[in-house]
């Protein structure tokens, strides 16, 4: 597996590209008529409307592909019950590439109640129900119905994080790959503008699908063992072998014999032999230099064994990094999922090159007046970052972007602020946000190269901030100061989260940003008190928070602002029980907040959360049978009460607050006093005992609170 990435923009380009640039990638055949195409190249099909910007996957994928030479056209939100529109713009000449979009689509369309949601912020005028639950899978079916021959390549958010074995929470049962649910020929993880381009133009030279075994960020179904090497098998199916188990490897001693791959370019004219070595007796083979992958417990085993799914997440974890990831291998049925090593990150120059495509920064013109909130919510923002290396458990942003911070130039992130102010109609002078998936991690990495390519750590910043981190904010701070000094920028905010814990080391940086980009509000999301739950989401101490909060008082008054800060916390996470909350209640009584922004925890796909949540096992150390339980909040009662005791303030949740905190002994804390949670008065009805979630019961519809209007970041 090579370790040297190849720039994506050095491909020789496709014979196409004679046909320039569309001013918008066509829907329609009218559109190829006008453009003079006879057919397309490649086609895009997303659960997403189709907006050209590039913080919509579907746009940046497709002007991708276009910079290359290809022709792309998308269907978006097509009717699914039928295959009229996925044959709407012909057969494609190479592949579909299939996406749900920039959300997952269960996650779109429900609540962490599993009520439906009233509403989707990527569909024009935020109709619901435009796109079938489990898209990638719906959307795969019909391509193939339409052409049966025709490769598919899926990617996206969805087949992203369902790329193993994955619980999913809507079914209550862990599911199969979603390249085999799908059908697909090949899945791409990932921000996968490299594996993308080496696909498209593999295909392009008339290679099959079936040939491209070992491109990063890919994964494939194989029949028989891995072909192109001796192969070293380092089995991991099992927890408890017999004998001494070994400890996990210094994440910063260097073992190359352990830690790379050999190229695996062509397929081997003789016979592959696979070696299979237990995990514990690998060390024994250090001097071995023979590739090696990882075998997964299979799909079958982990469906089975609670135990196995939270062992199976927390390898799939570890072989994160794409210095030393190995590839993994996981067996379903007669099939056997090939998992190859995520992809290198992009360099500066590359991300900039993504980011200059010509993107029109609107919707297409179909859509006529129609509002997309989601596209409402960010076009006068800037993304100028990817990945994040805070490893949070219950997120899925390091899962699919990485833990290895990619940045943008300042130069390409100020010509983008001209574009908008240039180009985006309605523009005011107000920049909406600087940031990325984390506002503050601009241009932060490793110290050094050799020990961020061998570390095996889940975050830089849990259980406290690695002495490897650079941590100066000084290229953050500089590019705030370039951007406010724009001609026609007036004002330049920061609505993205903050990492308060990395903010404190650099004080330069907490002033400029509270001096000059807060609105009055700063939200940032210190998740809970406890060091219990905090341990579980890989949090830092509330201590943290309590210091920023004073660096962000003094500077507010320094500045003459009266600003305020949003806090946002989780309830129901795994490790949190009901005193944890009380005790996380009390705490907002102390400091007079009275917070509205509450979150549920949702088992997201392949997040260390969602492993605790279904198996009641800690992945976060090593997994054992008879240790390592976790309390899980997993009935719905549990789930509302703990809701309710964020919003302890709320007269709705009053009944129910006396009613648990009588049974919890904790009496004190109903009445008028000022340590009191709730005020004493007569009972309401009373509350029952919720099932566990989920249950099977149909989803009721409402909720418009939690309508998922986020930054569309990840594609």
């Amino acid at each position: 597996m090579s370790s040297i990435a190849k720039d994506i923009f050095t491909y020789p380009r496709y014979w196409a590209e004679c046909y320039g640039t569309a001013p918008f990638l066509p829907m329609s055949r009218a559109e190829m008529d006008r453009l003079g195409w006879d057919s397309c190249d490649i086609i895009i099909v997303s659960g997403d409307a189709y907006v050209d910007h590039p913080s919509f996957g579907m746009a940046v994928i497709g002007r991708l592909l276009e910079a290359q030479g290809f022709r792309v056209g998308i269907i978006a939100q097509p009717d699914w019950q039928s295959c009229d529109d996925f044959m709407a713009l012909g057969r494609p000449n190479l592949f579909f590439g299939v996406t749900a979009g920039n959300m997952d689509s269960l996650i779109n369309r429900y609540t962490a109640d599993l009520r439906l949601r009233s509403d989707d912020a990527y569909t024009p005028d935020g109709i619901a129900g435009k796109r079938p639950d489990r898209s990638v899978i719906v959307y795969s079916q019909r391509c193939r119905e339409a052409y049966y021959d025709c490769p598919i390549v899926i990617g996206g958010i969805e087949a992203s994080l369902r790329r193993i074995a994955q619980y999913d929470y809507w079914s209550d049962q862990v599911r199969r790959s979603v390249l085999i649910d799908a059908g697909a020929d090949i899945l791409l993880f990932g921000n996968a503008e490299r594996a993308l381009t080496e696909v498209a133009h593999a295909l392009s030279l008339g290679r099959a699908l079936n040939e491209l075994t070992d491109i990063r960020g890919t994964a494939i179904v194989l029949k028989d063992s891995p072909c192109g090497h001796d192969w070293l098998e380092v089995d991991s199916s099992r927890i408890d072998w017999p004998g001494r188990i070994e400890d996990m490897p210094n994440p910063y001693s260097f073992d190359q014999a352990a830690g790379q791959c050999l190229p695996a370019n062509e397929k081997s004219a003789e016979a592959t032999t696979v070696t299979i070595v237990p995990m514990p007796l690998l060390r024994r083979l250090r001097t071995d230099a023979r590739p090696r992958y990882v075998r997964l417990p299979s799909f079958e085993k982990v469906r089975n064994d609670k135990a196995l799914y939270a062992h199976a997440s927390r390898v799939l974890h570890l072989e994160s990094n794409p210095g030393n990831a190995r590839p993994l291998i996981q067996r379903h049925g007669h099939q056997q999922v090939w998992i190859n090593p995520p992809p290198l990150p992009l360099s500066t120059e590359e991300l900039d090159g993504v980011f200059d495509l010509p993107y029109q920064r609107r919707p297409h013109p179909q859509y006529g007046d129609a509002r997309i909130a989601a596209y409402e919510m960010i076009r006068f923002s800037v993304n100028i970052m990817r990945g994040c290396f805070g490893g949070c458990t219950f997120c899925s942003i390091t899962e699919h972007e990485g833990r290895i911070i990619q940045s943008r130039s300042e130069e390409s992130i100020l010509r983008e602020i001209g574009d908008i102010r240039d180009k985006v109609p309605g523009f005011t002078g107000t920049i909406s946000d600087l940031g990325g998936p984390t506002a503050n991690m601009y241009r932060l990495q490793c110290k050094d190269k050799t020990i961020e390519a061998n570390c095996r750590r889940l975050s830089c910043v849990y259980p406290g901030i690695c002495k490897n981190l650079d941590t100066d904010h000084r290229h953050t701070t500089q590019l705030y100061r370039k951007a406010r000094k724009i001609k026609g920028v007036k004002r330049v905010a920061i609505a993205s989260g903050l990492r308060y814990d990395l903010a404190i080391r650099d004080p330069e940086y907490v002033r400029e940003l509270v001096s000059h980009h807060v609105g009055g509000y700063l939200k940032i999301a210190p998740e809970h008190t406890e060091e219990g739950p905090l341990s579980k989401m890989m949090k830092p101490s509330i201590s943290s928070f309590e210091q920023f909060k004073k660096m962000f008082d003094r500077y507010s008054l320094e500045a003459g602002k009266e600003q305020y800060l949003i806090p946002y916390f989780i309830a129901a996470h795994p490790g949190c029980n009901e005193e944890d909350m009380v005790n996380l209640a009390r705490w907002l009584k102390r400091h007079d907040l009275r917070v509205d922004q509450v979150q549920t925890f949702y088992p997201s796909p392949m997040s260390l959360g969602t492993a605790m949540y279904y198996s009641g096992k800690d992945p976060l150390h090593k997994v054992r049978y008879k240790s390592g339980d976790v309390s899980i909040p997993r009935t719905l009662e549990e789930r509302r009460l703990q809701k309710a005791l964020l919003r302890y303030h709320d007269p709705k949740n009053a009944d129910r607050l006396r009613q648990a905190l009588r049974q919890m002994g904790r009496s004190e804390l109903i009445g008028d006093g000022p340590r009191c949670l709730v005020a004493a008065a007569s009972e309401g009805a009373v509350v029952r005992r919720g099932r566990p979630l989920p249950s099977g019961r149909k989803p009721r519809r409402g909720n418009r609170s939690q309508s998922p209007v986020r930054k569309p970041r990840r594609h």
